[in-house]
């Protein structure tokens, strides 16, 4: 299996990638393709795919795949967010710029500048280039001066372009949620483990609390999606700024608004919170628990035991009520089964890792481009058909493929 892994990976998905999406008139990365790997021709560039882009190239480099074109193409996509992406007036990065790297959208948003920290910091990790580090924390100290709830904690994630906090509802300026804390976490792990500063250290545990003791369910120890500022439990809505909603509702709030939580969402919460433990030093003991809670749910409720892969979503307490296969659920699963394993020693979570990885192989890898589907019926055909889009990237599973691959070198040693 882990050769099965790096052979792919080496052979196929990097390669994919290598072959289409650096942009030879403009810079940075085109991230539109589809179900034959041809560009689509959008004429857009996303915070979310450039700096997912750039993360995925520096950790390819840096974990020793892809050879050196993968930390060139890193730095040229630094340069494009650099030079077309940062508000030089008002700080910070905007949400869409078209090819040439002309604004789309200035809105500030906290997701995406989870992702700037995140992959600017890997890049300094993997290139020794301090600018990464720089413009990370640059982007830290906005973050805790705009974004940051002073009063019930937690930071808020959609902004104007001047950092005004947008309004109620679909805007999402009245809520919190799972998704920016659990990135914002990742981020500052990789922004402590590059700078060393006590000062990111405090933060990264500060955002581990508030996900452990506010978002997480804390009978089931599983995600919940969105909070009001009080922290009490709002229904989920779309908002503006999102993907993946057309298939759940007519409108724009779930059905099943308050009791739904995402397999892949735990068991990625699982394994971020356990390398943050690792790099911040921190107790393990003190948070087993919450990780016990949140891996077992993934392998009780989560994973498809008759068809392979895993579940989109279910209830806190009860079945899965979404059967459908999303590619980065597969991702972060593979990498969350087996540091469950690695936890709790046991074996059903690697029997889980050999479930969804033969799903992944078998049905969900693209055996024309060498990229995943981006979403399958349960049984494995697929229902979406295209490669790439600002956010469906790379991001999910090249770090799965890296993270598996060193994950399997370390249990079977």
């Amino acid at each position: 299996m882990q050769q099965e892994i790096k052979d792919y990976t080496e052979k196929a998905l990097l390669p994919f990638w290598i072959k289409r999406t650096v942009d030879p008139n403009y810079g940075g990365f085109i991230t539109h393709f589809d179900e034959f790997g041809v560009d689509t021709g959008e004429d857009e560039k996303s915070l979310i795919a450039q700096t997912r882009s750039i993360f995925t190239y520096s950790q390819a480099y840096r974990h020793g795949f892809g050879g050196p074109i993968m930390l060139e193409m890193a730095k040229q996509g630094v340069k494009f967010l650099l030079e077309k992406m940062w508000d030089t007036t008002h700080g910070g990065f905007y949400w869409m710029v078209d090819r040439a790297g002309n604004p789309i959208n200035k809105q500030k948003i906290g997701y995406g500048h989870s992702f700037v920290i995140y992959c600017l910091s890997e890049y300094s990790l993997a290139s020794g280039d301090p600018i990464g580090l720089s413009y990370a924390e640059k982007v830290f100290d906005l973050l805790q001066k705009h974004a940051v709830d002073t009063h019930h904690g937690g930071y808020w994630e959609f902004f104007a372009e001047d950092w005004s906090l947008m309004g109620p509802g679909s805007p999402g300026g009245d809520r919190k949620t799972l998704d920016v804390h659990m990135h914002l976490m990742e981020a500052f792990t990789t922004l402590y483990e590059a700078s060393g500063k006590s000062l990111h250290r405090r933060k990264l545990e500060e955002v581990i609390e508030i996900l452990i003791h506010k978002i997480m369910h804390q009978v089931t120890g599983t995600g919940i999606p969105q909070f009001w500022a009080d922290w009490s439990v709002a229904p989920q809505i779309k908002f503006d700024i999102v993907w993946g909603w057309d298939r759940f509702v007519d409108g724009g709030q779930k059905s099943s608004s308050t009791d739904n939580t995402s397999y892949g969402h735990n068991a990625e919460f699982g394994w971020l919170l356990m390398h943050a433990i690792k790099i911040g030093g921190f107790d393990l003991e003190k948070y087993r628990p919450n990780l016990e809670k949140a891996f077992y749910h993934a392998l009780d409720h989560g994973i498809d035991w008759e068809h392979g892969g895993v579940f989109v979503e279910g209830s806190h307490t009860g079945e899965a009520m979404d059967h459908e296969k999303e590619f980065w659920q597969q991702a972060e699963m593979l990498i969350g089964m087996l540091d469950a394993y690695r936890l709790t020693k046991d074996e059903r979570f690697l029997e889980a890792h050999k479930q969804v990885h033969r799903f992944v192989f078998d049905k969900m890898i693209n055996q024309q481009t060498g990229e995943w589907w981006p979403l399958m019926t349960r049984e494995g055909e697929p229902i979406w058909r295209h490669m790439a889009h600002n956010w469906k990237i790379n991001y999910h599973n090249v770090r799965s493929m890296i993270l598996s691959y060193e994950k399997l070198g370390e249990i079977n040693r």
